[in-house]
């Protein structure tokens, strides 16, 4: 499989918000890491992402408060073709997912309440 790597440094605004976006891209979102700067301009330990596709704003990752580098996995959830999430359990508490999708799209980086002029980097892996 061909894997692409995408680098999106994001500063932020004096009100603590800014946003970046990768260049077009196809496939599937493999994975997100997040590397916090380790120097004085590193966003604040409640800085809040919101990472979406840009023409559809398809939900990639969001999550508040994150307070050191990390990498995620993201996965959307697997529908019938009457529109009904897929389940493995007949319980219905494991949902079948598989990694978002953009096609000709760039992938867009929202950070809230990082800090005034803080700045952070996003490594996206397309495949």
């Amino acid at each position: 499989m061909y894997v692409e790597r995408h680098e999106v440094a994001v500063k932020t605004a004096a009100g603590g918000a800014g946003a970046g976006y990768t260049r077009v891209v196809s496939g599937r979102i493999l994975a997100i890491r997040y590397v916090k700067d380790p120097a004085a301009t590193a966003y604040a330990d409640t800085v809040d992402f919101t990472i979406t596709s840009e023409a559809t704003g398809a939900n990639i990752w969001t999550e508040e408060n994150v307070d050191a580098s990390k990498t995620v996995y993201p996965r959307a959830q697997v529908h019938s073709t009457a529109g009904v999430g897929l389940k493995y359990d007949v319980a219905g508490a494991q949902p079948v997912a598989e990694p978002p999708v953009v096609a000709l799209d760039r992938v867009k980086v929202a950070v809230a309440a990082g800090g005034d002029l803080k700045t952070g980097t996003f490594h996206v892996l397309v495949g």
